[in-house]
């Protein structure tokens, strides 16, 4: 089992709790993004992949090279989809876990947003990344994993 990030836009603390966790639970982690991703000192179990720039072409690796089983940190919803589509298990830096049963839901409300935008209206980004946030991450991360590593078993 892995733990891919979609790195690209991944807050500063995502990156921090899934470096102290990669360690704590040996568990192969790797940083996916178009630019290069500085990763600490003394973390045996991370790497990072550097992929040419482009759209969506860190999406495209993370998609091409996971597995069911994996794991997957990402807030982007067709990614999302893909990956769920494979046995991927999801979760956005907020905490959310992507399902079978609201990926499409979440696909629909983010297709209807964009053409929204597309049409010139003014629909506002998210919320900055609260402490709430992070800590709805770390407990969403901490039990998915732990759901992931025993279905490894």
């Amino acid at each position: 089992m892995k733990l891919w990030i979609d790195a690209d836009a991944a807050p500063r603390d995502v990156k921090e709790i899934v470096f102290r966790v990669s360690e704590r639970l040996k568990l192969e982690t790797v940083l996916v993004a178009n630019q290069r991703v500085q990763l600490p000192l003394g973390y045996t179990f991370l790497s990072a992949v550097r992929v040419d720039g482009g759209p969506d072409v860190a999406d495209r690796h993370i998609a091409e090279t996971s597995l069911a089983g994996d794991v997957a940190v990402t807030a982007d919803i067709p990614l999302a989809s893909i990956l769920v589509g494979k046995g991927v298990l999801v979760l956005d830096p907020r905490g959310t876990e992507y399902t079978t049963e609201n990926i499409g839901e979440r696909l629909t409300v983010r297709d209807f947003m964009e053409g929204l935008r597309g049409a010139g209206v003014e629909t506002g980004g998210p919320k900055g990344y609260s402490a709430r946030d992070k800590q709805a991450f770390a407990s969403a991360l901490d039990r998915i994993l732990t759901r992931a590593l025993r279905a490894a078993k």
